[in-house]
């Protein structure tokens, strides 16, 4: 097997001459190690860190951007290949996503790329060029591969899982022939992309052994000095990826390379994932790396397409900077050392997708998006995957972790693969100031922290004594409250006091290790850590390889009587048609139950069952009902029951999502359908006012950018459709007017994950008027949110923009 090949510089190389000849009698002496060197930015030097370490890029969009006009720069500011800059930085390898036939019947490409075959060759010369070998990564998918999704190429519907083995390796044949006859240097080749759950349209060990294997046979005849990896995602999850290696070991599996994907904001801690990575190299004698990290320098949008993280989904873990993105690769390359000689290397995901052009040009960005290919998905992707890429298709949503600024480039982050060898120095400065988040209940005190933690750019921490703004007193019922603070060194610091209405439910979030107030009856399901929890860090976890059912109850007692409300959060995938998910509350002879959706990985629904009657005897039994079929996942959290009494409660705010249809031609009658209005009152409660609201219509005769609005009890809220000309072209389903775009998740990058967070995502956001507000402080409804995710930005005193935004389930899934 072909070890990673690194550069040799001439220094290094006379070195290595001189040591030889001196130490050819007896070791007497050892070369003083490299001191670090002055810079920007601190890193840290990765202790253990071998010569022929793995330094990686997945640079797959790179031909689509360049076709787009995208120009990258050398650290001058001049134009220059990307490829020289990355041979600059110590970048040793390039990793390519390969699909089979990424393009409609009319040739029309996917998008993320547009990665065939040819596209790949044309990567895999430059990156050879340069002296850096090529990992190719195969999908065995017309389009993005991930825990989400793994759905068989167009060609390959309709066949056994023997005929898709045969055509995998055949496939897989035929574009590693290809590469070769280019003179390309491959060193590794990944059978499947993030397969937790299933390759090709196969699902179960034993038929996606058979789709590894013949890819395997492959990679060893045209290549058999080619590395082969499986790549699989989610470390975090306790025992799975020992399980995954053991299937593969029962299964006869050939390989040599498990690879991980690991993104410091979902994949939990770092030395959990060299604890996993260890076991499975230490069991069965693999290679492990990690084929995909990121991490954010920035939370602005340099697209006019949102981005998978932004301030609604940012981690606190590093900041986000370019010392934050430096110090995040460091620390995953440092990881992976720490398992020993096994560990080859890390790869870095897609550090080069920029944007195309700035937000402003949202259109003109579209239009290159559809024709290059440059965005995470066009709406050609909708005959192949109508339900995500044909309603979130659009730009790229990895901008902001790219390693190169909007203009191309190069952020003093990509040297971190050289830093890291000898580390380097740079002066100290503050980096961040950590925030703080406060939850109470309704009426209880509170109390925020006399102190904060500053973070500086060396990795050390000290804590500031810090003064709250006066806004405490603002606090009035349960809703959302933002407190700005000053440290005594000046730095600006906030806290979030989330304030809820009083919860009957115990453990609600199954966070205490005493579960006896829960009943959990069935298979498939078990309280777990969980970091896709919803609240907390436990969750109720269901996954199983068979049909399977459970039940999951708590009887509630000593409640007043009165009318409640009973919520659950839930977030999965793979649910099968004929699958039974419902929340139900019974109380004396009143059973109510309410469908529970699983959207997507991430992707939080809040099921709720209203007008739960409570009779004097004050008992309610709560819970929920699943029977799901192999492969379904996800889990249950947050459950929560409170009354609801609100006859004298005052009227807070209206909320309103767009119906299901904001793309309109001139004459079109619009449809409301979908659309709903919620009320949420200062006691914390809300209420589904849609058919007691007056909803406005808007005037279909000329083009252009429509207000609906809803008005209730004398307050307004508003979403916007788009009426077009008829020779504009549609934007597909769901795709929202103008330049306020909502994206869903990643596709094939992070875990499960990859970049878009999809282009069309929701209409205009609703603005509302919160009250209360004042001094430094902004108050929401403790209770706004939609079937999907809802993020809340405050825009200043007394306003608040409400946006519903779906997330893409391409990770596990990250379940």
């Amino acid at each position: 097997m072909h070890p990673p090949r690194r550069h040799t510089t001439p220094r290094l190389a006379a070195l290595a001459t001189a040591a030889a000849v001196l130490l050819a009698p007896q070791l007497t002496w050892a070369a003083e190690p490299e001191p670090p060197v002055e810079a920007g930015i601190v890193v840290e030097k990765v202790d253990g860190l071998a010569d022929d370490f793995v330094n990686g890029v997945d640079v797959s969009s790179i031909v689509a951007l360049e076709n787009s006009g995208v120009t990258f720069r050398d650290r001058d500011g001049a134009p220059a290949d990307l490829f020289d800059v990355l041979e600059t930085a110590d970048v040793n390898y390039v990793r390519v996503r390969v699909w089979n036939d990424p393009a409609d019947a009319a040739g029309r490409g996917y998008g993320g790329g547009n990665n065939d075959v040819a596209t790949a060759v044309a990567i895999g010369e430059r990156a050879t060029a340069h002296g850096m070998r090529l990992l190719v990564d195969f999908h065995y998918s017309d389009f993005w591969a991930d825990p989400a999704k793994q759905q068989a190429p167009k060609a390959w519907e309709g066949m056994t899982v023997a005929e898709k083995a045969d055509a995998t390796a055949d496939f897989t044949t035929d574009a590693l022939a290809r590469l070769r006859d280019a003179g390309v240097d491959v060193g590794m080749v990944q059978v499947g992309n993030e397969t937790n759950n299933g390759v090709a349209g196969v699902t179960g060990w034993p038929g996606m052994s058979q789709i590894f294997s013949a890819g395997s046979r492959a990679v060893r005849d045209v290549y058999p000095d080619a590395l082969v990896a499986v790549h699989f995602t989610n470390p975090e999850r306790a025992g799975s990826y020992a399980s995954i290696a053991a299937s593969l070991d029962t299964h006869g599996v050939d390989y040599d390379v498990f690879a991980s994907s690991y993104y410091p904001y979902w994949h939990g801690s770092l030395s959990n994932l060299t604890s996993v990575l260890s076991t499975v190299a230490d069991t069965y004698g693999k290679k492990v790396m990690v084929a995909e990290t990121s991490w954010n320098y920035t939370l602005e949008d340099g697209d006019g397409h949102e981005n998978t993280i932004r301030e609604a989904t940012a981690s606190p873990l590093y900041p986000s900077s370019v010392q934050g993105q430096a110090t995040a690769v460091r620390d995953v390359m440092q990881a992976v050392t720490d398992v020993g000689p096994a560990g080859l290397g890390v790869f870095y995901w897609e550090p080069a997708w920029l944007p195309v052009g700035p937000p402003e040009d949202l259109e003109q960005n579209r239009t290159l998006w559809e024709t290059h290919g440059s965005g995470w998905a066009s709406s050609f992707a909708a005959e192949y995957d109508p339900e995500d890429a044909g309603e979130w298709y659009g730009g790229s949503s990895w901008d902001n972790q790219a390693l190169f600024d909007v203009t191309g480039r190069p952020l003093e982050s990509l040297d971190v693969f050289r830093y890291a060898r000898t580390g380097s120095t740079a002066p100290r400065e503050v980096v961040g100031v950590t925030g703080v988040e406060v939850t109470v209940a309704h009426g209880a005190p509170v109390e925020l922290p006399s102190t904060v933690t500053v973070r500086y750019n060396d990795g050390s921490q000290e804590q500031h004594a810090v003064t709250w703004g006066n806004g405490l007193d603002e606090i009035d019922g349960p809703g959302t409250y933002d407190i700005v603070g000053t440290t005594d060194s000046g730095h600006t610091v906030s806290a979030t006091v989330v304030v809820i209405a009083a919860n009957a439910v115990v453990n609600h979030s199954f966070e205490d290790d005493d579960l006896s107030m829960w009943t959990i009856t069935g298979t498939g399901a078990a309280v777990e850590d969980d970091p896709d929890a919803s609240d907390g860090a436990r969750s109720l976890k269901f996954w199983a390889d068979e049909d399977y059912a459970f039940t999951v109850e708590q009887t509630v007692t000593g409640l007043p009587a009165g009318t409640y409300r009973l919520s659950a959060t839930t977030q999965g995938g793979s649910v099968g048609e004929g699958d039974t998910l419902v929340l139900t509350a019974t109380s004396g002879g009143q059973e109510l139950d309410v469908p529970v959706r699983l959207d997507g990985w991430r992707t939080y629904s809040t099921a709720t069952v209203d007008d739960v009657l409570v009779g004097e005897d004050g008992t309610v039994t709560v819970g929920a009902a699943f029977a799901l079929t192999a492969g379904a996942w996800g889990n249950l959290d947050d459950v929560r029951l409170v009354r609801v009494d609100t006859e004298d409660a005052e009227l807070v705010s209206v909320t309103a999502t767009p119906p299901t249809r904001v793309d309109y031609a001139v004459g079109d009658t619009f449809d409301q359908t979908g659309m709903t209005v919620v009320a949420t009152y200062a006691d914390g409660t809300t209420r589904d006012v849609t058919a007691l609201a007056t909803i406005s219509s808007p005037d279909m005769s000329t083009p252009g950018r429509k207000a609906v609005t809803a008005t209730f009890d004398g307050m307004t809220a508003s979403v916007t459709i788009t009426v077009m000309d008829a020779t504009e072209p549609p934007r597909g389903p769901g795709t929202p007017p103008g330049g306020d775009d909502a994206t869903p998740g990643t596709p094939g990058g992070p875990s499960g994950g990859t970049p878009g967070t999809g282009a069309g995502a929701t209409s205009d956001p609703a603005t509302v008027s919160a009250t209360g507000v004042g001094g430094l402080l902004a108050r929401t409804g403790a209770d706004i949110g939609t079937v999907l995710v809802g993020a809340l930005v405050l825009l200043g005193l007394g306003t608040a923009l409400v946006v519903a935004v779906r997330r893409r389930g391409s990770g596990p899934v990250e379940d």
